[in-house]
């Protein structure tokens, strides 16, 4: 899930994208790390080492420590700073001209410069590719030209305003590549990757990735490890909880229940040394989504009716062991203009007579029958469980005839994309900490909910207004506005919002910083021994 500590406030992250960005980090951050060597075990999947076509949890945590971004969120804050240049901003406040200053003498991990050829050659790159598992879309689609008046100069001139510009630039979708190690037109396939950033990939598979620290690096993190090894246990709890309690990882990061928790705390592990559950808040997000066309799913009383029906307390305290917290709008808690519309439209718990009258409003007066889509491993390990729980609420109204079918991420994408489901799950792990990405992403144009959704007040003027405004603080009523339509017309159905765990042994450290609200993983602040 995705992270912690207190979120900044919107003057103060508005004022800094507006003006001028300076960084202020080290100016030598490569010179080898310090301490021991690190393996840290993981449920998610990587599903991309190259940045023009991953856009999942996993393949960004490999991002945010292989490659440099321009700007980066420094830990605890929200707010981006420069990293592999040394000053960016906007010409005015227009927010359509944004300026970069390269840091002088930059490398990649193979020895080459690194220049603004080599930004303006990753953006276009994966605008060009505009890989259907990739940020581009979404994230850099406001790009209209990239100019590089000489080595160290960067401008970037968007197609419309865009306050979030710099944020979008800080994730793992700005990643800055050798132009001479990627192809323009197509993916690199050979598991491998070549950044600027504070590690290098040595190796990976489908069992673990190996990085070593990269003596190139010039930027502002500090190191303090030698080495990190990230073990995939591809969805198997069982295995990742069995391996911290072995000592073959030293940090089990995302997908352990509150069981497996609770179990590794209370473990005397034959005497040696005991672990430590780091908690974080979380802005990753679960929703119910509708195909919208569907002949069933399609129907408004019958996503009234479920939205009157699901029991969040129940899911987020039977299913995630209060891991999760209740979701009742689009935009989760702790992020600028949240609002609790579904809260105030359809109530805190199951409601039947209101899910009866809304079926036989709309003239259905017999079981609704539905079927239920999952993945078991993209969204979390407890996804199928976690829709097994919805159906038999639904059931148990009488109302329904709801069952759960789940296969394979690529399957599951592929049927998503043909219209095949009606009803399915989407997860969301934020890209930047702002109500922006909990909208645009999901009600903007090419979304990635895929559910044949568009409402013209969201698309014509709510977004592009949103978007356009430097000051955050003049954004919460649009915002709520749209949060409330969401809840009328009822394209999705919010569930939840994750906390954060990672459990060490006790002679790890530095996890804290590795657990915010800017949605980064940093390998360099873990510290062994």
């Amino acid at each position: 899930m995705k992270r912690r500590n207190q979120w900044l406030t919107a003057p103060l992250a508005a004022g800094l994208a507006a003006g001028l960005l300076s960084g202020c980090g080290t100016e030598e951050g490569g010179s080898g790390g310090t301490g021991d060597a690190v393996v840290v075990g993981m449920s998610d999947e990587v599903l991309a080492t190259d940045p023009a076509s991953g856009y999942d949890p996993g393949s960004w945590l490999l991002f945010n420590n292989v490659f440099q971004s321009l700007l980066a969120f420094p830990k605890g804050s929200s707010v981006p700073e420069p990293e592999a240049a040394e000053e960016c901003g906007f010409d005015d406040g227009a927010s359509k001209v944004f300026r970069c200053t390269l840091r002088d003498g930059l490398k990649f991990s193979n020895g080459n410069s690194l220049t603004s050829k080599d930004v303006k050659y990753s953006f276009e790159r994966s605008l060009k590719i505009n890989d259907k598992a990739g940020p581009a879309a979404v994230m850099l689609s406001s790009i209209d030209t990239i100019e590089t008046p000489d080595d160290r100069s960067v401008v970037f001139r968007l197609k419309v305003p865009d306050a979030t510009f710099p944020s979008k630039i800080a994730s793992g979708a700005g990643s800055i590549v050798d132009h001479r190690e990627y192809a323009s037109d197509k993916l690199r396939t050979d598991q491998q990757a070549v950044g600027s950033g504070p590690y290098k990939l040595e190796s990976f598979d489908q069992g673990e990735a190996v990085f070593s620290v990269n003596g190139e690096y010039k930027g502002t993190a500090e190191v303090k490890n030698s080495g990190v090894t990230v073990k995939f246990f591809h969805g198997d709890q069982k295995a990742l909880a069995e391996s911290l309690k072995a000592r073959d990882v030293d940090i089990a990061y995302r997908g352990l229940t509150i069981g497996d928790i609770t179990e590794l705390e209370n473990a005397t592990d034959g005497g040696t040394d005991g672990v430590e559950v780091v908690e974080g808040s979380s802005a990753e997000v679960q929703h119910l989504v509708f195909n919208m066309k569907d002949p069933v799913a399609g129907k408004p009383g019958v996503r009234k009716a479920m939205a009157y029906l699901i029991d969040r307390d129940a899911l987020v305290r039977d299913i995630y062991q209060s891991t999760a917290t209740p979701l009742y709008s689009i935009v989760p808690a702790g992020i600028g203009a949240h609002n609790t519309a579904f809260f105030d439209t359809y109530g805190g718990s199951p409601q039947p007579g209101k899910a009866e009258a809304a079926l036989r409003d709309a003239g259905i007066t017999g079981k609704v029958k539905l079927t239920l889509w999952a993945t078991p491993s993209r969204y979390g390990p407890a996804t199928v469980q976690e829709f097994e729980a919805i159906a038999k609420q639904l059931n148990k109204s009488g109302l329904f005839e709801a069952k759960v079918e789940s296969v394979e991420i690529e399957q599951y994408e592929k049927d998503i994309a043909a219209g095949k489901y009606g009803v399915y799950v989407k997860g969301w792990v934020p890209d930047y900490p702002d109500p922006d990405n909990f909208t645009q992403p999901f009600f903007g144009k090419d979304n990635v909910l895929g559910n044949n959704y568009e409402n013209s007040q969201i698309t014509g003027r709510i977004i592009p207004d949103t978007a356009a405004s430097a000051d955050r603080t003049k954004v919460d009523k649009d915002f709520g506005k749209l949060q409330d339509i969401v809840a009328d017309e009822l394209p999705v159905i919010p569930l939840w919002q994750g906390k954060q765990y990672a459990v060490a042994h006790d002679d790890i450290s530095g996890l804290e910083w590795t657990l915010d609200a800017s949605t980064v993983f940093r390998f360099w602040e873990i510290s062994k021994g």
